[in-house]
C-alpha cells in the first residue's frame, strides 16, 4: 500500500480537497515506472476512484490498467476510499490524502491537475474550482474579509 502525502502551507482556508464525486470525478495524474524492468512511462498517466478496467486473463479489475511498453507486464493500481482532506495546521504536518494498492507499478511523482475545493476557517466560506497546477493558490474571503492562500505545497508518495 501507497499514499500520497500532501504538506502545505494554508492561510484562512482548510478541508483541502480534490473536487471528486460520481458524477464528476477527479483524475489523479501519475508518473508510472514498471517494477520489473524499471522503465518510467515517459507521460503522465490519469486514474480515477469510481472507473474500473478490467485486468487480463479474468484477475479482476483495478482503477488503472497498465502494459509496460518495454516489458510487456501488466500491471495494475487500485485506489482504495474516497480521499481525506487536508486540514490546516500550524506549522504545516504531511497528510495522507489517499491510499492506493500498485501491482507491478510504482507511482514516482503526482501532478495536481484538477479543480480541489476548501473552506474559509473562520468564516465557512465554499472555494470551489481551486487551481494548483502551478503550485499555489490566492483569493480572498468576502466573509472574513481578509486574503486566503494555498502555497508551499509538496506532494510526496509514501508506503503506507
Amino acid at each position: 500500500m501507497f499514499a500520497l502525502v500532501l504538506t502545505a502551507e494554508l492561510t484562512g482556508v482548510t478541508n483541502l480537497r480534490p473536487d471528486d464525486t460520481q458524477d464528476n470525478p477527479f483524475w489523479y495524474m501519475f508518473k508510472v515506472q514498471c517494477t520489473s524492468c524499471r522503465e518510467t512511462h515517459e507521460n503522465y498517466v490519469g486514474v480515477n476512484r469510481f472507473e474500473t478496467n478490467e485486468m487480463s486473463g479474468s484477475r479482476g479489475e483495478a482503477n488503472f490498467v497498465w502494459r509496460c511498453k518495454n516489458c510487456k507486464r501488466e500491471s495494475s493500481a487500485t485506489i482504495k476510499a474516497a480521499p481525506s482532506a487536508y486540514e490546516q495546521g500550524e506549522p504545516p504536518k504531511p497528510q495522507k490524502v489517499f491510499e492506493f494498492d500498485c501491482r507491478g507499478l510504482e507511482f514516482t511523482e503526482f501532478k495536481a491537475e484538477g479543480e480541489w475545493l476548501a473552506d474559509g476557517i473562520d468564516s465557512g466560506t465554499k472555494f470551489t474550482g481551486i487551481e494548483l497546477i502551478d503550485g499555489e493558490w490566492f483569493d480572498y474571503d468576502e466573509k472574513a474579509g481578509e486574503e486566503v492562500s494555498i502555497k508551499e505545497l509538496v506532494w510526496e508518495i509514501k508506503r503506507a
